[in-house]
Formats: C-alpha cells, structure tokens, sequence
C-alpha cells in the first residue's frame, strides 16, 4: 500500500481509515505465521481469542507509546527511530525460526502430547502442550471435566503480548510514522492511531480464531493434530530465514506477504 497517498479530511477520516489500515496490517504473514505457532496451546476456540487479543494489546502498546512520543518531539524520535527499525525487523525474523524451532523442540521432548481420558461415557483424545494449564482446583482436576464458562474467563497470555510488541517495534511503527507528519492536528492523530490499534485488535483476535481451527478439530486425531502443528512451525522457521535474507541479503522472497 502506497502510504503516500493516505490523506486525511477530517476525524471521520481518521478514524475510518485507521480501522482500515489496523484491519489489513494484521494480515501481514509475518504476524499470521506467528500467531498460528500460539494457536495450537489451547485446543477451545473462546481460550485462543485471548491469544490473539494478548498479540493485539503487545502490538499496539509501542505503537501508541512511540506516536505520542512523535507527536511531542517530532523530528527527533524519527532520528532516533529510525536507524534502529532495522534491527527490530532482524529480531523479528528470529523470533519466527525460534518460534518453528520451539514447535519441534515441544515435539521431539514430548511436551506436546496426546492424552486419552473418558468422561460421560465419551472418550475424549487431547493433544497438549504441558500441564502448566491444568486447573487449579484439586477436585476439578481429579475429574477432568471441562466446564464451558471457564473458557470464556479472560486471560493474560505474556508470551502472546511479547511477540505482539516485537511486532509493534518493527515495520508496524514505520507504517505509523509514515503517516503521522500528515495528519492535521494532535488529536485527529491520536484518533487515527487508537482506530488502527483497535483494528488491528480486532482482526487478529479473529485470525486466530481461524487459524485454531485445525488445532480444534485435529484434537482427535494424533497424527492430523502433530501434522498441523509441523506445518506451522515449518512455515515459521521458511518465513523467518526468508525474511532474514530480504533484510540483510536485499532479496524479495517475502513481498508478496504484503511485509
């Protein structure tokens, strides 16, 4: 997307084309591949919306933190910003090889694991990371029953939020920057900055609600549910040395990524 031809009329404007530009830049396939190596650690479509809202809230915390730094400084946080993106962008093309080496790293020392238990008359065939989710309440935990409203409990993934500000700090920002010194007034700024971190929210708290659906429904099966989970982890590690190559070595294997 040309940001050079963003323009702004107004708030209305702002916050429309905000949402717009949050909505799309979370389809960017550095931060789909990377969501889809979390999406595998709770196999319940309402506990993965969390994983993706933790991402959301990480991307956008630099995000907000670094506009209104530019807004309050201007030229000197793009002085300061700007020679060191670089190397955020490196250190997210690590974190994907980390993140597929860590799918096989699980696998391989039996982290990830199938577990077979029978509850109403139903067996039941889990694949799951570890038991560092397994629930508190010692009577629950006996009977290993699932309970639907605890799944619809909010909470805070760290791993997800740290990723998502890894993010955030990389080409994210520059987006951001290229079209700030645009907008007409501090507050029309703030406005448009909110709308693309709530879109942003928003469509990746979606996206991962899709991209756990393989998980869900593989969570049967042994060999689809350990398939499923290679394939993302595979994609991660190709993405993270391709994008590795594009910013060291000046390739173009990643520009159809829309990165």
């Amino acid at each position: 997307m040309n940001h050079d031809l963003v323009s702004f009329t107004g708030i209305s404007s702002a916050i429309i084309i905000g949402l717009i530009l949050g909505l799309r830049h979370s389809l960017d396939g550095d931060h789909v591949v990377a969501v889809s190596t979390m999406a595998r650690d709770f196999k319940s479509y309402f506990r993965t919306l969390w994983v993706g809202l933790s991402w959301g809230l990480g991307h956008s915390t630099p995000l907000i933190i670094i506009s209104i730094l530019v807004f309050s400084f201007k030229g000197k946080v793009l002085e300061i910003y700007q020679p060191v993106s670089s190397y955020f962008e490196i250190l997210v093309s690590l974190m994907l090889i980390f993140l597929g080496i860590q799918v096989f790293w699980n696998l391989f020392n039996g982290n990830l694991h199938v577990h077979k238990h029978n509850h109403g008359g139903i067996d039941h065939t889990h694949i799951h990371n570890s038991h560092r989710y397994e629930l508190k309440n010692e009577s629950i935990k006996i009977n290993h029953k699932h309970y639907f409203f605890k799944n619809l409990v909010p909470f805070f993934r760290p791993k997800s939020y740290i990723i998502g500000v890894i993010h955030g700090l990389a080409g994210s920002a520059a987006v951001l920057l290229t079209i700030i010194p645009t907008l007409p007034n501090i507050y029309t700024g703030i406005l448009y900055v909110l709308s693309f971190c709530l879109g942003t929210i928003f469509s990746m708290t979606i996206m991962t609600f899709i991209l756990s659906t393989p998980f869900i429904l593989s969570s049967k099966s042994n060999f689809f549910g350990i398939f499923f989970i290679s394939i993302a982890g595979i994609f991660s590690i190709i993405l993270g040395f391709a994008l590795g190559s594009d910013l060291i070595f000046e390739t173009e294997f990643t520009n159809f990524l829309w990165y």
